[in-house]
């Protein structure tokens, strides 16, 4: 088949390295240039434990199997080594109160019946991990699963692969509608550079996607939830894992639109420590929110006091495709023959990415699944109300 992917992020670039493995013609379309949105403004996690028992797990255990593999298979595939830092450091996640010390705890008891590796271990195990950490330590878990890579080298990565392979990648060309033939069936695009015929086409815009499938007519509840990270300068290495504090749980798992913020430092590979995060509903405004930036970095210094002398280098921002219930959308859309999704996946997508891809191959070629897809189908129960409103008003 030919297929049409509207969005060269890291979802997007994923997909494209699976379906031409599979052998399908695949072009992909982006207004901007190759990770140019969301992929550019995350910080690269690969995490399983910020998620509960359920499908997302799921996912995210098939996604953390692969990513595994993925450097030595790239280093195969474009013959050189990829450079995507991926680190298998694992996380750290800490409470500073004894009443969030006994949640992280049910909730790290919950996960390991479901299959992740999450540690219970004292407030000295967790300084012994991470011996700049504060001495107000609660109660603290090791996920030693958990990693990171860099988003913006990973996507680059997965477009040369797949470029070698015969995908096409057309930067600055905005998708503007649906071809469609006779019966109704999609049949390609119609993009600011001319048309192009498709047997499918998938959407991977993230936070934009609602914008492209509303092009297409149908209505995508996908929307912006804005996030901002702090960048320090460099220092000797003094962060060892992903460290946050247990509020962040809550805040991935909030639909709440007003501002939330919560710990979460990584060092990377040149020598920085990224510091966020927040989450806020705002639209696409991108102005710069000092105030959200001082609330980050005091959270920050609860956890590592030793921040509070290190000078700060610089701050991004960045839009992640929140679904209203907190679940990505994977696989066809029966409203329009022929179009696909593969969006919503909030601040996860990097490491979802993979996953996804495997989900959509399989979907697309009539195979099993390695997981159930039906949670991430668009009319699943729990999004058949948002369709609905939509489609009363």
């Amino acid at each position: 088949m030919h297929v049409v992917i509207v969005g060269a992020g890291i979802v997007g670039a994923a997909c494209a390295r699976r379906l031409v493995a599979d052998g399908h013609d695949v072009t992909i379309v982006d207004r901007a240039g190759t990770a140019g949105g969301t992929s550019a403004s995350g910080e690269g996690n690969l995490l399983l434990s910020d998620k509960g028992p359920g499908p997302e797990l799921q996912l995210a255990q098939l996604s953390a199997r692969m990513w595994s593999r993925t450097p030595a298979a790239l280093a195969e595939e474009i013959g050189h080594d990829p450079a995507i830092e991926y680190d298998a450091k694992g996380g750290l996640v800490v409470a500073l109160t004894d009443e969030g010390g006994h949640t992280l705890a049910e909730f790290a008891s919950g996960q390991t019946a479901a299959g992740v590796d999450a540690r219970r271990i004292s407030p000295d195990e967790a300084r012994s991990l991470e011996p700049w950490l504060t001495e107000q330590v609660a109660g603290a878990v090791h996920y030693p699963q958990d990693a990171q890579v860099q988003p913006v080298a990973a996507t680059l990565a997965f477009l040369e692969s797949a470029g070698r392979r015969g995908a096409r990648i057309l930067q600055g060309q905005e998708v503007l509608g649906a071809l469609l033939d006779a019966s109704g069936g999609l049949r390609g695009v119609r993009t600011s550079h001319g048309e192009l015929r498709a047997d499918r086409v998938l959407i991977a815009a993230g936070p934009w996607s609602a914008t492209v499938a509303e092009r297409f007519g149908v209505h995508l509840p996908v929307l912006p939830r804005r996030g901002m990270v702090l960048v320090t300068s460099r220092m000797p290495h003094r962060v060892f894992h992903k460290v946050y504090d247990a509020d962040y749980v809550g805040a991935v798992a909030s639909g709440d639109a007003e501002l939330q913020v919560s710990s979460v430092l990584e060092s990377t590979a040149a020598g920085t420590v990224l510091i966020g995060s927040s989450r806020q509903r705002v639209g696409f405004d991108d102005t710069l929110q000092v105030d959200v930036l001082r609330r980050i970095a005091a959270r920050a210094i609860r956890l590592f006091p030793f921040l509070a002398d290190v000078p700060m280098m610089r701050a991004y921002g960045g839009f992640r495709p929140y679904m209203p219930d907190h679940l990505p959308v994977i696989g066809p859309d029966p409203r329009l023959p022929g179009l696909w999704h593969a969006t919503g996946h909030e601040g996860a997508g990097i490491g979802l990415s993979l996953g996804t891809a495997e989900l959509v191959a399989d979907l697309m070629a009539g195979r099993e699944c390695a997981i159930d897809p039906t949670p991430f189908a668009v009319d699943r129960p729990s999004l058949r109300a948002h369709l609905e409103t939509e489609a009363a008003s």
